[in-house]
């Protein structure tokens, strides 16, 4: 009979070292794909759907930009939460998932306000930027103040935030292959995709990643 590891989080609380093994692995099956086709159509090494083709033509260089940082940090956000434990890697990878995140979410608010999308969907897109960029503020303050538990608190929400651009191309994917109306399931993920993730991770942090060791 085996049994499933676990952490201590809190006096008499646990959490399973599986289960967070298990949700790490879904999000790195999500966000590595889509990080790597964000940063191939930033890089034009990828041809853009028509409705991004529009926000390029308005904003030439600004929306490659926020691609290829928003792919970016996609792809290392992961990277540095799983290696948090080890400072030789984390301090590196942070600072560049950082400045990835600066210029991902600066970008994303005239990205937004260029879009084609429904206003429900553009409101949420430049929500999710001033959101995105006031947690990594909240997390670089915290750390340069020495404030850890701070710090790894808005990294996680900042992280959460960010995988709202996974569930926003998951839906679409879904809604296009379906036939649904596409502009209210556009309007609603464009605040879901990172409200939810945001809400659950704020409710439950343990249950998403491990405190670090002193």
């Amino acid at each position: 009979m085996t049994t499933i590891a676990t952490t201590s989080i809190a006096p008499g609380g646990f959490v399973s070292r599986g289960r967070r093994f298990i949700v790490l692995c879904a999000v790195l099956l999500l966000a590595v794909p889509t990080g790597i086709v964000a940063v191939g159509e930033g890089a034009g090494a990828l041809a853009l759907p028509f409705n991004l083709f529009v926000v390029d033509a308005r904003l030439p260089g600004i929306f490659k930009l926020h691609m290829l940082a928003s792919g970016a940090a996609l792809l290392l956000i992961p990277l540095v939460i799983a290696v948090r434990r080890d400072r030789s890697w984390h301090r590196p990878l942070g600072r560049l998932a950082a400045a990835a995140v600066v210029v991902g979410a600066l970008t994303s608010l005239p990205v937004a306000m260029a879009s084609e999308s429904v206003a429900a969907a553009r409101a949420g897109f430049f929500a999710q930027g001033v959101v995105w960029l006031a947690l990594i503020a909240i997390g670089i303050v915290s750390v340069r103040r020495r404030q850890y538990a701070r710090h790894a608190q808005a990294m996680l929400a900042m992280a959460a935030v960010a995988s709202g651009a996974l569930w926003v191309r998951v839906v679409t994917a879904i809604a296009t292959s379906y036939a649904l109306p596409f502009d209210p399931i556009y309007g609603c993920v464009a605040w879901a995709g990172w409200l939810v993730p945001l809400a659950l991770v704020t409710a439950w942090p343990a249950a998403f990643v491990a405190p670090a060791r002193r």
